[in-house]
């Protein structure tokens, strides 16, 4: 399997932090943020990561290198002075990312859900994202499960984590230039082909300075990977 880690965003809730620094190289514990996905994605057997880079990109280039001190081969997706939102991002990186369904997952997050767990894709599903109970910043939720399917106004709603594993076909009829990845969920959803799988461990958006710099007093608390 491949992975896609979303790292182009400019981090504007993050400012002035991420005036001069990328938000997935902001330190968590003494490590960057994005280390962590990286670890984790290794330790499942992932050997082929592609992260796509738009502000300060240059920095996360010469952060990680080509990946052997993770144990991995990373393939860079440049989108320019602009990013290109997440089904854009996606949407460009597609030829990195082979044939068969692949893993993503958001920079910005913290988590430790254990991405092997999301399993295969059968062929009735087109994608299967990752849910969490609602944190305080975002009360409202984005989608509902019925079992295993993901629905969009019905029942107790959750929060996307920014964690999914999708077919390239998911994005196939897509152009590579800026849109949200919103559209395509709910497209899905209507079709009854989007899955989910809700986490009720540890998840955390660094979104803001405060929540940074409540994560790195956690993480060092926890004493976590």
């Amino acid at each position: 399997m491949r992975a896609m880690v979303l790292a182009a965003g400019r981090g504007e809730r993050l400012r002035p932090i991420t005036d001069a620094l990328p938000k997935p190289l902001v330190q968590i514990a003494g490590r960057p943020l994005i280390a962590y996905h990286l670890e984790k994605l290794a330790r499942m057997g992932v050997r082929e990561v592609v992260i796509n880079l738009s502000w300060l990109g240059q920095q996360i280039r010469a952060a990680l290198g080509a990946g052997e001190r993770y144990g991995l081969r990373i393939h860079y997706s440049e989108e320019g002075p602009v990013p290109l939102e997440t089904g854009g991002g996606i949407a460009r990186a597609l030829p990195l990312l082979g044939p068969a369904p692949f893993l993503v997952v958001n920079a910005d997050v913290w988590t430790d859900f254990d991405f092997p767990a999301l399993g295969t894709l059968a062929q009735e599903a087109d994608a299967r994202i990752v849910l969490a109970p609602n944190p305080a910043h975002h009360p409202e939720g984005d989608f509902a499960l019925r079992g295993e399917t993901v629905v969009g106004e019905i029942g107790e709603r959750f929060t996307y984590t920014g964690i999914g594993l999708y077919r390239p076909e998911f994005f196939a009829a897509c152009p590579a230039e800026r849109f949200p990845l919103l559209p395509l969920l709910r497209r899905a959803i209507a079709a009854g082909r989007l899955l989910g799988r809700l986490h009720r461990g540890e998840w955390f958006d660094v979104g803001t300075p405060e929540r940074l710099v409540w994560l790195d007093a956690h993480v060092r608390e926890r004493g976590a990977d």
